[in-house]
């Protein structure tokens, strides 16, 4: 059903980070985990299917083999992960089948969401889960997964399930109130930021990279996972997983923690899937002319409009654009290779066939596969 619907109940997804799921590494924390599955079951009744994300898996199986560390070792982190995994999904189905609700395991990787093929069947299936009253347990497959398709952190897999699921909302559940001005755990005078639009790049600069011992993320990927979301029109709360029924009080409008709001409309769907692509094949570097007219007309990209291009990209492959100061202003499927890129860039359509001996596409990048990144010029806010 389409979030227009009147009859579509409300979405979220849930993330919940691996230091509540596993108390800091001591172990899976099952008592808070039922508490949060109680939250949830409250929340279907009052409306709102429910997608969750949860980390947990790497840091269950660390303690398990009783390393004292998370490892950095790519084969040692697929190992943890597939030991863990085992207790994290067991832990999810126990508490839920108290109150007689079904979960459905899914396992993602970057590549599975970057094929447009299987976007579609991982959106289909997880839409049909969420019909038939399913609560979807979604977490990366790290069994599997390796560096160049990996998501590198559970809360950029939540924002593009967000995305994925059209959600109404992303609540982070972490180990902190929210996001704050200062790290709390540095300066005692840190005052926690209870709204902002998730859109603002100053965001980013008051957070920290730093992870936890156990997980992958710090705050910095919450607010860019806020960012993500806002492209299908989500709002992100970010909110202590230790609050007493903080669920129900987010559910229930209260302001917990910190809440970022999308301040532009949401993109159409083919071009959040266009957005939300981690793995960009190359570089194309824009005049000032070629900025204005997809900035400011949304309009195709020609190849007059390039100065030069980098990378070893394939038709049909992800690049991004860059103006003239190398700042991002969009991404998009590029028509041509590479070397067809760096032979007609700078010359005008009509040179395109005597240039190459082939016309595959007038446009560079046609603007339905074009998604602007950057679509205010810095100082137009």
């Amino acid at each position: 059903m389409s979030r227009t619907d009147p009859n579509r109940r409300s979405r979220w997804v849930i993330k919940v980070g691996s230091a509540l799921v596993t108390d800091n590494g001591r172990g899976l924390d099952h008592e808070r985990i039922g508490d949060w599955v109680r939250q949830i079951v409250a929340a279907r009744a009052q409306g709102i299917d429910v997608v969750l994300v949860s980390s947990g898996s790497v840091a269950e199986g660390v303690r398990r083999l009783g390393w004292s560390r998370r490892p950095k070792a790519l084969h040692q982190l697929q190992a943890a992960a597939s030991v863990g995994q085992m207790g994290v999904v067991q832990a999810y189905e126990t508490r839920f089948q108290r109150f007689d609700v079904r979960t459905g395991q899914i396992l993602l990787t970057h590549e599975d969401l970057a094929d447009r093929q299987r976007y579609l069947n991982a959106r289909v299936t997880l839409r049909a889960l969420l019909e038939l009253g399913v609560v979807p347990v979604v977490n990366e497959n790290d069994t599997i997964a390796t560096d160049e398709i990996r998501f590198g952190d559970n809360d950029t897999l939540a924002a593009l399930v967000t995305n994925l699921v059209e959600a109404d909302q992303l609540v982070i559940l972490t180990d902190q109130a929210g996001l704050f001005n200062a790290d709390p755990r540095q300066d005692a005078s840190a005052r926690l930021i209870r709204h902002a639009a998730a859109e603002d790049e100053a965001l980013e600069r008051l957070c920290s990279d730093a992870p936890g011992v156990l997980g992958s993320g710090g705050m910095r990927t919450k607010v860019v996972a806020a960012r993500r979301a806002a492209r299908s029109g989500a709002m992100t709360r970010i909110a202590s997983g230790r609050e007493p029924d903080v669920l129900q009080r987010i559910a229930a409008g209260e302001a917990v923690g910190t809440c970022l709001e999308p301040s532009r409309e949401p993109l159409v769907a083919r071009k959040q899937w266009i957005a939300g692509q981690l793995q960009l094949r190359g570089r194309l570097w824009l005049d000032e002319g070629a900025v204005e007219v997809i900035r400011g007309y949304g309009r195709s990209l020609l190849p007059v409009g390039v100065t030069r291009a980098e990378g070893r990209f394939r038709r049909g492959e992800m690049v991004t654009c860059l103006d003239p100061t190398n700042r991002e202003i969009a991404r998009g499927l590029v028509n041509y290779d590479a070397a067809a890129v760096n032979h007609i860039a700078g010359q005008p359509t009509g040179r395109i066939e005597s240039l190459l001996g082939y016309l595959a596409e007038p446009e560079l990048i046609h603007r339905d596969n074009l998604v602007l990144t950057d679509p205010v010029p810095p100082g137009d806010d």
